[in-house]
């Protein structure tokens, strides 16, 4: 029987960060472990398969040869040992069983979670108020969180309320938190009918979410308390609200500085002009002087965004590019070759300083190869 594909397992996409994947792997090995769900047969196949491909994944030269050759990788010798190190798995597991080191009944907070929002440029640069689905896990809203139908919990038998247990490897032992109470030293009588003692349910939860103005690729927004609920009544994770900026159609953003293009043409470039330039904030004049050349850059102070972490403005820069005209009309052809015209002769370099420079380089050019 053929093996699913590593990513599909995990359910992530191939340019899965270093977090989402473990984050990824812990949400699989806290629902299918064997300790959490000893009446699913299928449960410890499902999570030896979310092992074995997190340990693929999770070491970068081993994911680099699995990306290139698929499970063949590591069927003909070439994937060798390694995976996720000792002390990750055992965060990992930490997370599932509780962490180890604490006292009896530590309430341990529900995972943090992140949301991407994608905005215009108009909305990252002002700012905006947007409402967002988040699919999370909250309190039973039956029991309260307790997983616990009649609200009674007696001391677990596997720990004996301690909630700590000593797990022997080899010539280490290991004290963790017992994997059937996850350290709370207590047992469910008769579990929730809602969430089945779990304490929590899967919902998607509408939150608003205020973007302050000047906010950026990458920049991410804190919502206390609005990640996942905790088990058994624990405080609540945070939800990041990561942002992404979609392109724009006329300014590049750098920072807090604004770039765009101006086309103008080559009789404006020549004689100069005063034109129009859009802004964040509409219209302005720029004057354009006489014999400007493409790529000359004309800076509008104040002009770019305004930095969210403090008062401060960035600049606007606009970059002329001289259009070469199109579609003309016989009198314009006329006119230009008649200019053109006014071009020959020994002066010519006069004119066209950067063409004649460019020329003379040539010529030195092939002088030293012929030579």
């Amino acid at each position: 029987m053929s093996k699913r594909d590593y990513y599909e397992v995990l359910g992530v996409e191939r340019s899965v960060g270093e977090a989402e994947l473990k984050k990824s792997f812990r949400r699989l090995a806290m629902k299918y472990h064997p300790d959490r769900c000893p009446d699913d047969p299928t449960a410890q196949d499902k999570f030896k398969e979310a092992k074995e491909a997190y340990e693929v994944l999770s070491d970068a030269s081993k994911r680099a040869m699995y990306d290139q050759h698929g499970h063949a990788a590591f069927e003909n010798g070439m994937g060798g040992r390694g995976g996720a190190g000792f002390g990750d798995m055992g965060d990992i597991f930490g997370d599932i069983f509780g962490r180890s080191g604490g006292g009896r009944g530590r309430p341990r907070r529900g995972a943090d979670l992140r949301y991407i929002i994608e905005l215009g440029l108009e909305e990252a640069v002002f700012g905006v108020s947007r409402q967002i689905e988040v699919p999370t896990q909250v309190n039973c809203h039956h029991c309260n969180g307790s997983g616990s139908e009649d609200g009674k919990v007696s001391k677990c038998k596997t720990c004996n309320g301690h909630g700590q247990v000593r797990m022997q490897n080899g010539i280490f032992s290991i004290q963790q938190a017992c994997p059937h109470c996850g350290g709370s030293g207590q047992a469910i009588e008769k579990p929730c009918r809602e969430c089945h003692g779990e304490g929590r349910l899967e919902e998607t939860r509408t939150l608003s979410v205020q973007i302050p103005e000047g906010v950026d690729n990458g920049d991410r927004i804190r919502l206390s308390g609005q990640g996942e609920a905790g088990p058994a009544g624990a405080p609540a994770g945070d939800l990041y609200v990561e942002v992404r900026v979609r392109e724009h159609e006329i300014f590049q953003r750098d920072g807090n500085d604004l770039y765009c293009e101006l086309p103008i043409r080559f009789s404006q470039a020549a004689l100069g002009a005063e034109l129009p330039v859009p802004t964040l904030e509409g219209e302005v004049p720029v004057s354009i002087p006489p014999e400007t050349q493409t790529g000359t850059q004309f800076r509008l102070r104040g002009r770019g965004v305004k930095s969210v972490r403090s008062n401060r403005h960035g600049d606007l820069i606009c970059r002329v590019v001289v259009e070469t005209p199109v579609r003309l009309t016989r009198q314009q052809r006329e006119l230009l070759e008649s200019l053109e015209a006014t071009f020959a002769g020994s002066d010519a370099g006069k004119h066209t300083p950067r063409a004649k420079g460019w020329v003379d380089g040539v010529k030195k050019f092939w002088s030293r190869v012929t030579a």
